[in-house]
């Protein structure tokens, strides 16, 4: 009874597309339904068995665990089949970077890890729980994470600020045995990589051969350029406020992707976002809402695929976009192509738990976002539909399979999946 573990988190409602509208009726009252929602948190935390009687009481607690814990001491590794670690990632923040709020601290973030956490589990069946904690200091964060490692099958980091993100990243990937994901750097660049790839499809240009601006460097930004580098990618240039901040031969960036802020030029910018622009076939925003005009559009190649991800307002004014580019997208849900990093991390640390990967490494990644472009049949493919909805039941199943074949081809993959790589479904409660 304790293969996979005996306890699993469950959201406590259901997540749902809407159908339909509402018909005309008379308002009597009114209140936040989204306050409302949140009344004693999102999250709870459910026993697979019930516990009605001693000998199950026994089997589950003390004496008869006891004999659990003595087969996982000798044996580390049967930690995966006994508990629930196979199944488990922790979602860890310091609150210092929330949505597009700024640093609000670890309570703050907290509604935010938690619907995180709804996710994991509706997307993936994942078991994932909130870790908020209330120091920024990275290596004070490193220490914490490592601590509780040992309880959990994979590490998402959220909402931790740059620089210091991708310190505490690096720290415990190196020291760790299980993955470490930065969601807000690779689960960005893992979906805006699948968005271009069927903008580029639509367009009938290659990657090798466009010209790319990224605006905006902090953490999705420089992971945006380093996916982008390793999969193809040729004409790059990188913005801040600066300026032109990020050029060079493609080779020379391919090279220091690793870290390419040993590549930025802040001290000595090459020019300005508008000169950047020019002649680009592709314009990615990662930056601030409102810093491209029609103007600076129109200095850009035909057919110009534009991405504009600053939320709640976009680098490009939508019905801007829409009229000045061959393909919009924005990481809003009211615009068509939604970038948005729920397509990515639910079958990321799908595919990377049921192999019991040692990291999520560049290849993983790759094929993550092959696997959520290709969700879409050529002959579907259109201006307005370059990426799945987070609602298409394919998408997690396909990057699942993508991520797991990726970390064995890699060879970070320390078991075989199940012949379709399915997660692992829950055993049947215990006989009284």
């Amino acid at each position: 009874m304790h293969l996979g573990g005996k306890i699993r988190v469950e959201g406590k409602y259901p997540i749902r597309t809407r159908n339909g509208e509402l018909p005309d009726v008379t308002v009597l009252s009114a209140s936040d339904r989204i306050f409302l929602l949140h009344l004693g948190g999102k999250i709870r935390v459910e026993g697979k068995y019930p516990i009605r009687t001693r000998n199950v009481l026994s089997m589950v607690y003390t004496p008869g665990v006891g004999r659990v814990s003595r087969a996982i001491a000798q044996d580390k590794s049967k930690v995966y089949t006994f508990t629930c670690k196979s199944n488990s990632v922790a979602v860890v923040s310091d609150g210092s970077a929330v949505l597009g709020l700024g640093n609000l601290g670890p309570e703050a973030a907290l509604p935010v890890m938690e619907g995180k956490v709804m996710l994991f589990k509706e997307l993936a069946g994942i078991d994932a729980w909130p870790i908020c904690v209330s120091t920024q200091e990275p290596d004070d964060i490193v220490r914490i994470v490592q601590g509780i490692a040992p309880g959990f099958g994979g590490i998402n980091l959220e909402d931790i600020s740059a620089p210091r993100c991708f310190e505490i990243e690096q720290k415990l990937k190196q020291s760790l045995d299980i993955p470490v994901m930065h969601d807000d750097q690779h689960g960005t660049a893992v979906v805006l990589l699948a968005a271009l790839t069927n903008a580029l499809r639509v367009t009938g240009k290659q990657l090798e051969q466009v010209r790319i601006v990224v605006n905006g460097l902090g953490a999705a930004g420089t992971a945006c350029c380093r996916m982008l580098l390793a999969a193809g990618a040729t004409h790059l240039l990188g913005c801040d406020k600066e300026g032109i901040i990020l050029c060079g031969e493609a080779e020379q960036l391919r090279a220091c992707r690793t870290d390419l802020r040993a590549c930025l030029t802040r001290d000595s910018p090459k020019g300005r976002l508008r000169d950047a622009l020019k002649g680009a076939d592709v314009f990615i925003g990662l930056s601030v809402g409102n810093v491209v005009t029609a103007a600076d559009l129109d200095l850009m190649a035909p057919n110009r695929i534009v991405f504009a991800l600053a939320n709640p307002d976009p680098e490009v004014a939508p019905e801007l976009g829409v009229t000045h580019a061959a393909i919009f997208a924005t990481g809003r849900s009211d615009y068509p192509n939604q970038i948005n990093n729920a397509l990515a991390f639910p079958g990321i640390f799908r595919g990377a738990l049921d192999v019991q990967a040692s990291e999520i490494n560049e290849a993983m990644k790759l094929a993550a976002a092959q696997a959520i472009a290709h969700v879409i049949p050529e002959g579907t493919l259109s201006e307005d539909y370059i990426i799945p909805s987070v609602f298409d039941k394919a998408v997690v199943p396909c990057v699942a399979r993508a991520v797991a074949a990726a970390a064995r081809a890699s060879g970070v993959a320390r078991r075989r999946a199940k012949v379709d790589d399915s997660p692992i479904v829950d055993d049947p409660p215990p006989r009284d």
